[in-house]
């Protein structure tokens, strides 16, 4: 089972994006910034969503702080492709961020590439 925490502004609407996708193997549970950090420090989650109004900092301002540079990508307003999710993933990010007028473009493309690479 892959573990997936949501957070930011926009958490309870990523997690009912990714509940609706269907995926099996997932399991999606919203979760505060420092909650989620402490988490996937110890092991006990595998991924982070996290929504803000710009997607460019402050939907990963304390994971960032918590767990180093090297977990975590911001897209911005930018929505990426299953391809660019899989690079990320491949070089070691965890912990994803995004604007909220993307959730519904960008979290499903984040959760099918991390099911792809726990299939």
């Amino acid at each position: 089972m892959t573990r997936i925490l949501t957070g930011g502004v926009g958490k309870a609407q990523v997690a009912e994006e990714l509940g609706e996708l269907g995926i099996g193997g997932l399991e999606i549970t919203v979760s505060s910034d420092m909650e989620a950090a402490m988490k996937l420090r110890a092991g006990q989650a595998d991924y982070y969503l996290g929504t803000c109004h710009t997607g460019a900092g402050a939907s990963l301002g304390v994971l960032l702080g918590v767990l180093g540079s090297g977990t975590c990508h911001t897209f911005g307003r930018r929505v990426p492709t299953e391809e660019d999710v899989a690079e990320l993933l491949d070089s070691g990010k965890k912990v994803f961020g995004f604007g909220m007028d993307q959730i519904c473009d960008t979290a499903p493309v984040i959760a099918r590439a991390i099911a792809a690479r726990n299939a």
